[in-house]
């Protein structure tokens, strides 16, 4: 798929097994066929040829002008789209239906790069031997003799053995002169002396061009230097991790073109084994991550992201609803999905606390235990007018519902007349005198205020007869009678 944009893959189809299997096809041999049937503009086709579609007198290509569809000399075996999974690079409209390759914009540049290559190591074989430059004293030789004199004496000192390409021979008679081969150069004049000097070779630096190419090639194949071997622009930890970042992507641009194709695949996979509806598409497909330095980055967002949408509830600026468009860029269904879920984990956690606090789970039992509910329903019947095991709803809750509030009849028997020790177990309304069952009809009311009046006790008797009667003779002296100013006379009391 990188290095023709295009991938096929045929695939062997099973009613109630699915695709148990898939052939690769080379994207020399498929055509793409989009549109070929009038009725349906959508539907596509695949043609395969097994000679390809390079031969135009084997009549693999359309007539022009008249539609795919109607060829009725078309060879070739054609299958429909389910048939075949085409993974293609749609990155560039001028290649439709047909993707474009990763290496595309680096095609021409590594060609280049190989010419210069190629180019620079010529130039170090012929160029950069050093040769010599001999100058030779003709002396008085007449012109017209200088060149035998010089070819004679070239052949007593260097000879070039050419070998003949008819008869396989050496030829040691003919020299022939290549870039390779010395200089010699008759002189003649004053200095009548020989001398050898050196011609220093040609002084051309193309290691400066290939690197150049080259580092347009990397930056067409978008991939980082140190991933290919070439180490000398990473100087540290950091540029490294956002070349891996860059790179990582790329990746998973590819993966998602990957995906969408293997998609198509478990769909007709799954048809084929009886899934529809809603089932047939309830699947998700995933890939590895292709850097740990992108993950790693990813989660410090989400970090960031949590930290503000705290502070940000802390404070009281803004709502919910505004931090799940804004911050997290959730619609309005994910967020109230997401609601959902959160609901669904506290019910969760509350079995799962259940479970291990009181041995009990809610789900099986229909009961909770230990709540703060059911501890407030301990207290009695009317306590909650609700059910113990369920929460009231907060309508209900009013300000004006009798129902509310406390309970009028409990189960403590503390300070009433049930109790043990009482209803004034600390006798704290007896030392206050204000006790109701302490009667205050016996105790004298004298006439004027004064304790001698004997008609005030007389009639006190009379009207407190019958409770005289039930008393015992010994407790006829009232506590209030005790001081001596206001005893009675015993007999008159008889009286």
């Amino acid at each position: 798929m990188c290095k023709y944009g295009d991938f096929f893959l045929k695939l062997e189809i099973a009613e109630k097994f699915g695709v148990y299997n898939v052939i690769p096809y080379t994207a020399y041999h498929i055509e793409r066929q989009e549109a070929y049937d009038d009725k349906n503009p959508n539907a596509i086709r695949y043609r395969y040829s097994p000679d390809g579609f390079d031969n135009l007198s084997s009549g693999m290509y359309p007539v022009p002008g008249q539609a795919a569809g109607n060829l009725e000399n078309e060879s070739g075996i054609f299958f429909d789209n389910y048939e075949m999974a085409h993974f293609r690079l749609v990155s560039d409209v001028n290649y439709l239906p047909y993707g474009r390759a990763y290496i595309e914009p680096a095609r021409k540049l590594y060609k280049q790069y190989v010419l210069m290559e190629d180019a620079m190591l010529i130039h170090r074989i012929t160029r950069a031997p050093e040769k010599r430059v001999f100058y030779m004293n003709i002396g008085s030789i007449p012109p017209n003799e200088v060149e035998n004199f010089m070819q004679k004496t070239i052949s007593q000192l260097k000879r070039t053995p050419f070998q003949d390409n008819k008869t396989g021979e050496y030829n040691l008679k003919y020299n022939m002169q290549n870039l390779l081969e010395d200089y010699y150069i008759p002189i003649r004049g004053n200095d009548a002396t020989t001398k050898i000097d050196t011609a220093p070779g040609l002084q051309y630096d193309g290691i400066q061009d290939v690197e150049y190419l080259r580092g347009k090639l990397f930056a067409a194949l978008k991939i980082p230097k140190a991933f290919l071997g070439y180490e000398e622009d990473v100087e540290g930890k950091a540029t490294l991790a956002a070349q891996d970042i860059r790179f990582a992507r790329t990746i998973e641009r590819l993966q998602r073109i990957v995906l969408s194709e293997l998609n198509k695949i478990a769909l007709v996979h799954l048809y084929t084994q009886g899934y529809r509806d809603e089932t047939l598409t309830n699947f998700t497909l995933q890939m590895n991550s292709p850097s740990i330095v992108l993950e790693q980055e990813k989660i410090e967002l989400l970090k960031a992201k949590t930290e503000l949408s705290e502070q940000l509830l802390t404070q009281g600026l803004v709502s919910s609803d505004w931090i799940y468009d804004n911050v997290y860029h959730f619609s309005e269904d994910q967020y109230e999905e997401m609601r959902d879920l959160a609901r669904q984990d506290a019910k969760r956690k509350f079995r799962i606390s259940q479970i291990e606090a009181e041995g009990n789970d809610p789900v099986a039992t229909g009961k909770s235990y230990g709540t703060p509910h059911d501890l407030a329903s301990l207290y009695g019947k009317g306590r909650m007018y609700t059910d113990p095991g369920n929460v009231p709803e907060p309508e209900k809750y009013a300000a004006d519902d009798p129902k509310l509030g406390r309970p009028k009849v409990t189960n403590v028997k503390r300070n009433t007349q049930d109790d043990n020790f009482g209803k004034d177990r600390l006798g704290v309304k007896r030392m206050k005198d204000k006790d109701k069952n302490d009667s205050n009809d016996i105790k004298n009311n004298f006439k004027g205020g004064s304790p001698l009046a004997l008609e005030t006790a007389q009639t006190t008797y009379m009207k407190n007869l019958d409770m005289f009667k039930s008393l015992d003779k010994k407790e006829l002296i009232f506590e209030e009678q005790k001081d001596d100013s206001t005893l009675l006379d015993e007999k008159q009391l008889k009286k």
